[in-house]
């Protein structure tokens, strides 16, 4: 993925990753349970997606239905080297190292990482 997802746009694409296909119509209902945006905030914010290639609208009747073309799991793999690479050279152990720093890895998140590691080792 070349373009960057902004985050009003993140807020659309998770409401398409939630449900598709859906009508513009449809994901604003669902925005507004945390946004107060109106139709048109989010038919501007699906025309800029289509614009990055990130989703598709298939037309049904006279309206469009729109449908994710990037998985969830691909976009955030993407992010998360995208973080990785600028802000800690490519390397991860770093990035593990700055959150134990401010206290932000919980005994259950420590305790995932350690089994996750044990997986890699064997």
């Amino acid at each position: 993925m070349s373009e960057k997802i902004s985050e009003a746009e993140l807020v659309v694409m998770e409401a398409l990753w939630e449900a598709s296909p859906q009508t513009a119509s449809d994901v604003a209902d669902r925005v507004t349970a945390t946004r107060d945006w109106s139709l048109q905030t989010v038919k501007t914010l699906l025309s800029r997606l289509m614009a990055k290639d990130v989703i598709a609208a298939d037309q049904d009747g006279r309206r469009f239905l729109y449908r994710p073309v990037i998985a969830r799991d691909d976009y955030v793999a993407s992010e998360t080297g995208r973080m990785v690479s600028r802000l800690f050279g490519g390397r991860v152990s770093p990035l593990v190292a700055q959150l134990a720093s401010q206290d932000q890895l919980s005994a259950d998140d420590i305790a995932e990482l350690e089994e996750i590691l044990k997986g890699l080792k064997s």
